[in-house]
């Protein structure tokens, strides 16, 4: 592959990247206690949309932010699984092959 075609595919691959970026900010994960009172939603680029908190967990602050770090911490893990997934496949797929830089995309 000659330079001015691999870098032209490196400037194509970049886009790609670019919108599956926008397209996780569409991408929501939902993630709840075991008990169902606290709810969080966000984004797969771990940008919080919602929480919903039971009246019940308002009353123990303590508790309720063990909620919160459990449940936000799930959330975020989820999100950036997701997030790999997909901004892997999109540079295994589309990325050229440069020789001796095989293994970097496996």
């Amino acid at each position: 592959m000659d330079l001015m075609g691999m870098m032209g595919k490196l400037r194509e691959t970049q886009q790609k990247i670019e919108d599956t970026k926008k397209r996780l900010d569409t991408v929501l994960i939902e993630e709840q206690s075991s008990d169902n009172l606290l709810k969080v939603t966000l984004t797969a680029n771990t940008k919080i949309k919602s929480i919903t908190i039971d009246d019940s967990l308002l009353e123990d602050k303590e508790q309720l932010e063990d909620y919160l770090i459990l449940v936000l911490n799930k959330a975020i893990e989820k999100a950036a699984k997701i997030n790999q997934a997909e901004l892997d496949a999109v540079a295994k797929m589309d990325m050229p092959m440069i020789p001796g830089m095989e293994d970097m995309f496996k």
